[in-house]
């Protein structure tokens, strides 16, 4: 059994000057991962793609532990990371969140699964809430105004990535619409704002 750990940095800021790695692997250690074990990502600025994230996956093998700080260092939401540790467990590995606790096929591990999903849940119902309350605090300062698609605020992060998958020809623009649960013409609008803002000039696909 060994222990894999695994490191990520999600802004430009932070991939400059190193701060927020050196503390993740700082961590990493301390809970007993090998420093030839420990995979880290770093913001690159033109892409989304996870390589050492990748070969963290395909190194662990069943009875090995996977450690990283906190579940948004692996995941881009709750959901998704919940599906990742259901995944790594199902495999047979132990997967230890710092911030949260150790989830595998023991009882108590397994409650701590339901836990990372109660959580996923919980983050569903926090955006809904935001919606209808932008929506209710609309209406009251535009009785004229009815309802229509809301605007999607999509996370900042998630956005970048289905916006550098989607250019790079991995996901059609209708995936990438479906992802971040807006429409397609939305989409090209967040995109294009997205674009500019980062001075990015995408091909329409």
């Amino acid at each position: 059994m060994k222990r894999v750990g695994y490191g990520r940095v999600s802004t430009a800021g932070q991939a400059r000057n190193g701060t927020s790695l050196a503390e993740q692997k700082k961590l990493l250690m301390a809970a007993g991962v090998a420093e030839e074990d420990i995979y880290l990502d770093a913001y690159t600025g033109t892409k989304m793609h996870r390589p050492q994230f990748d070969a963290c996956m395909a190194a662990l093998e069943p009875d090995d532990e996977f450690v990283v700080c906190k579940l948004d260092r692996f995941a881009r939401t709750a959901t998704e990371g919940t599906g990742i540790v259901r995944d790594l467990v199902e495999r047979g590995i132990r997967v230890n969140v710092l911030n949260m606790g150790i989830a595998d096929n023991t009882p108590m591990g397994k409650m701590m699964v339901t836990v990372m999903l109660a959580f996923a849940e919980y983050e569903r119902d926090m955006i809904v809430e935001r919606t209808q309350s932008g929506k209710a605090a609309r209406r009251e300062a535009d009785p004229e105004y009815t309802d229509g698609r809301p605007r999607i605020e999509a996370d900042e992060e998630l956005l970048r990535d289905v916006v550098q998958r989607q250019m790079a020809g991995e996901i059609s623009a209708a995936a990438a619409a479906s992802e971040l649960g807006m429409s397609r013409r939305t989409y090209y609008n967040r995109r294009a704002a997205w674009c500019t803002a980062n001075a990015v000039y995408p091909q329409r696909r």
